[in-house]
């Protein structure tokens, strides 16, 4: 790969793993605006580390409350908001991680289609607009109720299903149970952290097991770059939707829906 191809693949994927508009849709794209081959499995894997290494450094601080509080819970059980927290996130990542075991190979020869990508593009992005139009509240992400981790973990394990957008699935769950904004997309950004880490062990795997050679500065390149690009957009993606919220994301993803269809059909 040459650099240019590096740096916008790595861009894409910094991008569209924590916005609510679909990895799997641009991934589909690209391919069809470009001439560019498939990158392989290290360069996937290398994309995954960058965006993991983003989301746990922005949210630091608050992993390592969440850390100790887990710790201290099981050693004391004692459970205080941090606590919570922590587990919520290991609950709510169970449904994924089972659904990816059970369905990933259904998903993969029926679902991955241009024609999925596209109705789940616009089905579930009509549905975030409804849930930040007219379901958000003022919760945060400390005063969810059992009740509320286990609609969101439902949701978030609709995720596989391509064109759908993990962000985008569990900040619409989290919308419609009454969470402001700003925690819904934080409890997504934290949520991706064991899903990031388990989707890239899995290609680990898979790479250890393939004796392809490696191109090591796409690698290196591209783990940097994503993981810049990921970075910046938790951040600017924390302060746009506080000031403008979901609908520019919803348009975005029908169009993108619609020009999938349009291509593909």
């Amino acid at each position: 790969m040459d650099l240019l191809q590096v740096i916008i693949l790595a861009i894409v994927q910094g991008l569209t793993e924590f916005l609510p508009v679909s990895s799997s849709a641009h991934l589909l794209l690209i391919p069809v605006l470009t001439a560019w081959e498939d990158q392989g499995l290290a360069f996937d894997v290398a994309l995954h580390i960058g965006s993991l290494v983003a989301v746990i450094v922005y949210f630091r601080k608050e992993i390592g409350r969440m850390w100790f509080a887990w710790i201290d819970s099981l050693r004391h059980r004692r459970l205080n908001e941090d606590g919570k927290l922590a587990w919520a996130v290991i609950l709510a990542t169970i449904p994924v991680g089972l659904a990816g075991i059970l369905f990933s190979g259904f998903i993969s020869d029926a679902l991955r289609s241009p024609v999925v990508v596209a109705v789940g593009l616009i089905g579930f992005g009509i549905l975030l607009g409804i849930a930040d139009w007219k379901h958000r509240g003022a919760k945060s992400e400390y005063q969810m109720s059992k009740s509320d981790i286990f609609w969101i973990a439902m949701a978030q394990a609709l995720a596989l299903i391509p064109g759908t957008s993990r962000s985008g699935i569990t900040i619409t769950a989290a919308l419609f149970l009454g969470l402001s904004r700003e925690a819904a997309a934080r409890f997504s950004f934290l949520l991706s952290i064991p899903v990031i880490a388990l989707a890239g062990g899995y290609e680990t795997v898979g790479l250890v097991r393939q004796e392809a050679a490696v191109d090591w500065f796409a690698v290196v390149i591209g783990a940097i770059v994503a993981g810049v690009s990921a970075y910046l957009c938790i951040h600017y993606f924390l302060v746009f939707i506080r000031k403008v919220g979901m609908q520019p994301f919803v348009i975005y993803r029908i169009l993108l829906g619609l020009l999938l269809l349009w291509f593909f059909l």
